[in-house]
């Protein structure tokens, strides 16, 4: 593994998972007339905290794009994942709670999985398919599960639906990570023209939009610890079936690399499960006055 690349990874992680935490304080103020709607970021860009959340998660977006351009996906997105890691600091610092048994033993199942799917699998990098048809039944498949998610996530919006958008924008950022490498790889091989005439970019760009607009209303109508996990446990999931899938990403298969990978992620999933529930991640709504009572009826 790249040091560098590790470093990349690991700040992404970093400012993602402060700018959620700040997200999220916002987000809870807002109408809950806005759910789902682009009014939502319209109602939110004149809130500091909000804008210093979307500036952080901005330059972890950024951060990521460099790393995604240095190492592979499959590399990449487990580093992504402890972004909830720097979330529970931020959101403990808020609390005040300590870790206790929980908070440890989730910091020890994501840290030690993510160890244990790079050591087992060791994502290396090969030839890309040119296979089009391959392409979009992995994208198709990632955006049909979205689209099937945040479908259901409106109907439910105030039980699991939350749970729901988060799954469905963890999916669209994982498809939007590999058609960012995508991109990088267009601009390496003919510069700028070569970008800007291929889909990917544009794809890029429309995914992030609507990936905003699906965490902010899942940030909007419950706590952070309902959303974040299926978030942050999601994204690594759809970037690695891409990475695999079309990028020409390549990990071990033999038997036990094979357990050693599978083991790895569960971990991951785990931990990503129990720091996500930690009594230190913000758990009342903002709102308890009437209008957000009418407005949640």
């Amino acid at each position: 593994m790249s040091v560098l690349v590790l470093v990349l990874g690991v700040s992404a992680a970093c400012c993602l998972g402060f700018g959620f935490v700040l997200q999220q304080n916002a987000a809870r103020r807002a109408p809950l007339r806005d759910f789902l709607s682009p009014r939502l970021l319209l109602d939110l860009v004149r809130v500091p905290r909000w804008l210093g959340g979307t500036g952080l998660m901005v330059a972890g977006m950024a951060l990521g794009a460099v790393a995604l351009g240095r190492g592979e996906v499959s590399l990449v997105e487990p580093l992504l994942a402890t972004n909830l890691l720097f979330a529970l600091a931020l959101s403990r610092r808020q609390t005040r709670r300590p870790l206790g048994r929980q908070g440890w033993a989730g910091l020890t199942l994501l840290a030690g999985g993510v160890t244990a799917f790079l050591v087992a699998g060791e994502p290396r990098g090969g030839d890309a398919v040119t296979d089009p048809l391959r392409h979009w039944l992995v994208i198709g498949v990632m955006l049909g599960l979205a689209v099937l998610l945040a479908t259901c996530a409106r109907r439910i919006r105030l039980s699991w639906g939350p749970v729901l958008l988060a799954l469905a924008a963890g999916l669209l950022y994982g498809v939007q990570d590999a058609l960012t490498r995508v991109s990088g790889r267009l601009f390496s091989a003919g510069g700028l023209p070569e970008l800007l005439t291929g889909w990917q970019p544009y794809a890029v760009v429309a995914l992030g939009v609507t990936c905003l607009v699906l965490v902010q209303s899942a940030f909007e109508a419950a706590p952070l610890h309902m959303s974040l996990p299926a978030l942050t446990a999601a994204q690594p999931l759809a970037g690695i079936a891409c990475g695999v899938g079309f990028l020409g990403d390549r990990l071990r298969t033999d038997t036990g690399a094979l357990v050693g990978e599978v083991c790895g992620l569960a971990a991951v999933v785990t931990g990503v499960v129990l720091l996500g529930l930690h009594p230190a991640m913000p758990r009342r709504t903002w709102g308890t006055g009437p209008a957000r009572d009418l407005q949640r009826r």
